[in-house]
Parts: C-alpha cells; structure tokens; sequence
C-alpha cells in the first residue's frame, strides 16, 4: 500500500498525459490550424494578452510533466503565437516547471532506488557515479533520449536537485530556442504560402537555419562516441615502456 501511494502521483501524470494526447489539443496546434486560424487567435491574444500566455505556460508544463510525446509541437506554437523572444521566455519557464513536476513525481515514487533500475539507468549509473555533474550536463545538452525519459533516469539516479534544475533549465532552452524559431519561420513562411505546406518552406532561412542547428545537436552524441572511442583505442594501442 505504501508503494502504491508514493507511486500514486506518477501514476496521475501518466493518466493526465493519456488525456491530453487523445484530446486532440496536439492536432489543432498543427502548423496549419494555427494558419487557417491566425486571425483569430492574433485577436484572442490581444483580447486576453495575459490569460493567453499563463495558458500556453500552463499547457506545456502540464505536457512536460506526463513526459507526453509530441511537446516540440507546442514550442512551435508558441513561437508562431509569441515570436522567438516571448516564446522562447514561456516555453523555457513551462519546460522547466514541468520537468520538476516529473523529477519530483518520480524521485518520491522510486524512493531509495533500492529495486533494479530500467535498462536506460542502469546504463548510465556507472557514468553519472562518476562525473555526475558533467554527465547530467551532457544528458540535457545532447538528445540522447527524449527529454521526459531522461528526467525518470535522472530521478532515479538521485541527482541532486539543483544540478537538475539548472541542468533541464539550461539545457532545455538551448534547445527550446530553435524549436521556437522553427514554428515562429514556419508560420510566416505558410502564411506567405497561404497554408500550404510544400518543399519551398524547408528552403526559407528562418526555418531551414533552426532545423540545422538542431540536427547538429543531434548529432553530437555520435561525434563524442567516435571521438572517445578513437581515444580509447590510441590509449590501448600505445606501447608499454619497458622498465630498465
């Protein structure tokens, strides 16, 4: 009973993340909905300027915190609502209100960590035992998983709280601010196209610029594999000095 009850706030994320994703609320921020209906929604935000930013802040803390797929779909929005600025402000405070919520969620589910972790933590308890600082850095820099399965790991491992906020703060927004940037391209872009979607979008700068950048990033966990696998093989391929 004891286990059920810590786990009982993870378990209501999970419910709460099943419910907003079969609502629908993912389809009608589609970069085409959000097109066809742009004067209304330029009017809405005019209309309750305040109440339209603590919504969005609030809808995306709510979809960080159940670890629902499809989040980059509401940075995207807020960039084509917001603009890079202000979206890039909301959607940093809402990811890292909404990965706290989770972290905490989980860490009190997991308890001590006494039973065996998921494949995913065992993996990297080793490294994080090590260079936890660096490791977390790395783990919110670099997509090497998606972000709400990282935050589990990093709940189980018991990272230290305010390594985690400040590495999901800082972390998530570098990525958050090109995400941003692609829905604020995207939305000027269909607009010119009249919300029609088509190869000529991808070869506009402000979208195909933010698009790079985080294909770099995606990349980086490759890069760094590679580059310490290559020194790993130079230390084991160097020549032990004979003693005299």
């Amino acid at each position: 009973m004891s286990r059920l009850r810590a786990a009982l706030p993870l378990i209501l994320l999970v419910i709460a993340g099943i419910a907003l994703f079969s609502s629908g609320v993912m389809d009608r921020l589609h970069p085409e909905q959000l097109v066809q209906h742009q004067a209304q929604i330029r009017a809405d935000i005019a209309t309750a300027p305040w109440l339209s930013r603590i919504t969005f802040i609030g809808l995306l803390t709510l979809a960080m915190s159940t670890g629902v797929p499809g989040t980059v779909i509401i940075i995207m929005a807020g960039g084509f609502a917001f603009g890079v600025v202000e979206g890039s402000i909301y959607s940093s405070i809402g990811l890292t209100l909404g990965t706290l919520i989770l972290f905490l969620a989980s860490r009190y589910a997991f308890g001590a960590g006494s039973k065996h972790p998921p494949a995913l933590v065992d993996k990297l308890h080793h490294g994080f035992e090590r260079h936890p600082v660096a490791y977390t850095m790395f783990l919110r820099f670099v997509p090497v998983a998606p972000f709400g399965l990282v935050t589990v790991a990093l709940a189980w491992l018991r990272c230290p709280l305010w390594l985690f906020l400040g590495a999901s703060w800082l972390g998530g927004t570098v990525s958050l601010i090109f995400e941003t940037s692609i829905g604020a391209g995207l939305g000027e872009a269909l607009a010119q196209s009249h919300g029609h979607f088509g190869l000529g979008l991808l070869m506009q700068p402000r979208v195909w610029m933010p698009i790079s950048a985080i294909a770099v990033l995606a990349l980086l966990p490759l890069l760094v594999e590679r580059l310490v696998r290559r020194r790993q093989n130079a230390l084991d391929n160097t020549p032990a000095h004979s003693q005299d």
